[in-house]
C-alpha cells in the first residue's frame, strides 16, 4: 500500500490538492456554530494517534494539529526532539521505525528539511511537514483556503510576495504551478528565492515573476503576502532588517495593488517591521481567518494522509 506523505506541494497531483481544499471547506462549514471541542460527525479518525515532533517553537502548528486530531475523534502526542533519544544521537531512521509501531502518523516541525525526508523514507506511516527550512506546505493550503473563502478564484489571480524569499515563499512558488495563479515576488537579491524552486516551477509552467522592489511586485496584485523579516535561526537580524526595510507592507504599498486587494501573513507578525499595524489590523487583512484555517486545512490533510 502506498504511504501518503505530505512533505511538499510538488509531488501531489492538482486533483489531490483540490480534494484537500474542498474537504477543508466542507468540514469548516459543517462545524458552523459548534463548540470547538465537539467531535466531528462520524469521528473519522477515531482510534488514530498523531505524534508531533518539534525542533522549533510553535503556536499555530501545535494547537491546530492537536485540535485537528481532537475534532476528528483521534488523539495526539507532543514532544520536542530534545526530549527524545534523537537528542542523544539515535538515528532518524531508527526513530521513524519505532514510532511507526506506536502511532498512525507523524507531524514534524524541523530545522532541516532533509531530516523530514529521511524520516519519511524510513517510516511505514504517513509523515507531514509541519514546517522546515525549505517549505511550509500546510500553511499554504490554509492560505489558499482563506482566499477562496473570501471569493477569490485562484486560477488567473495575481498574488504578490514581498520580503524574504523564504520557506513560505517557496511553498507559494510550488502552489502557483498547481493552482494556476501567477506569483510576483519582490525581494532584494540577497534574499531571493531558491533557484531550484524557480527551475521546477518553470518546468511545470508556473507563472513566477521576480522583482527587486516591492512596488513592482505589488502593482496590480489581488493579494499581498508578507512574512517576518527575521525568522527562527537567522543570525543576521540587524542586516536583514536594514536590507528588507524597503519591502515593508504599508498603506501606500497596498494602494498599488488592485482595489480591494487582501493581505496575508502567516504570523507571528512584527508591526512596524515587515507590516504596518494599519495594514495587518485593517479591513483588508485576512490574517485571523488564515490562522483559523490552519485547523481546517490540516484536518483535511490528515484525512487524506490516512485515507479517511
Amino acid at each position: 500500500m502506498t504511504i501518503r506523505h505530505f512533505l511538499d506541494i510538488w509531488p501531489l497531483e492538482q486533483a489531490e490538492l483540490r480534494a484537500i481544499l474542498d474537504e477543508a471547506h466542507r468540514a469548516k462549514k459543517a462545524r458552523a456554530g459548534w463548540s470547538k471541542g465537539r467531535i466531528d460527525l462520524g469521528a473519522p479518525l477515531d482510534g488514530h494517534t498523531l505524534a508531533m515532533i518539534f525542533e522549533k517553537a510553535s503556536t499555530r502548528t501545535r494547537f491546530s494539529f492537536d485540535m485537528a486530531m481532537r475534532q476528528l475523534g483521534g488523539s495526539s502526542i507532543t514532544t520536542s526532539s530534545g526530549d527524545m533519544q534523537l537528542g542523544r544521537g539515535e538515528t532518524i531512521e531508527d526513530t521513524a521505525r519505532v514510532l511507526s509501531r506506536y502511532v498512525d502518523a507523524v507531524m514534524i516541525r524541523a530545522n532541516d528539511h532533509t531530516d523530514i525526508e529521511t524520516f519519511a523514507e524510513a517510516a511505514s506511516i504517513p509523515v507531514i511537514n509541519g514546517l522546515s527550512d525549505r517549505s511550509h506546505p500546510c500553511q499554504i493550503m490554509a492560505d489558499l483556503m482563506t482566499l477562496e473563502e473570501h471569493g477569490l478564484t485562484l486560477k488567473g489571480a495575481r498574488l504578490a510576495w514581498v520580503g524574504d524569499g523564504n520557506n513560505v515563499c517557496a511553498s507559494f512558488i510550488h502552489a502557483a504551478a498547481k493552482f494556476g495563479f501567477s506569483l510576483a515576488i519582490g525581494t532584494p537579491q540577497r534574499y531571493a528565492p531558491d533557484e531550484d524552486d524557480l527551475d521546477i516551477a518553470t518546468e511545470l509552467q508556473g507563472r513566477i515573476e521576480l522583482f527587486e522592489t516591492a512596488e513592482e511586485a505589488v502593482a496590480g496584485a489581488d493579494v499581498v503576502i508578507a512574512d517576518t523579516f527575521v525568522s527562527m535561526g537567522d543570525l543576521d537580524a540587524e542586516r536583514r532588517l536594514e536590507i528588507l526595510e524597503p519591502f515593508a507592507v504599508t498603506d501606500e504599498l497596498m494602494e498599488l495593488a488592485n482595489g480591494g486587494a487582501k493581505f496575508l501573513h502567516c504570523l507571528p507578525a512584527h508591526r512596524g517591521e515587515e507590516v504596518d499595524a494599519e495594514v495587518i489590523d485593517g479591513p483588508d487583512s485576512l490574517v485571523w481567518d488564515e490562522a483559523e484555517n490552519r485547523l481546517h486545512a490540516q484536518k483535511a490533510i490528515l484525512r487524506w494522509c490516512l485515507g479517511k
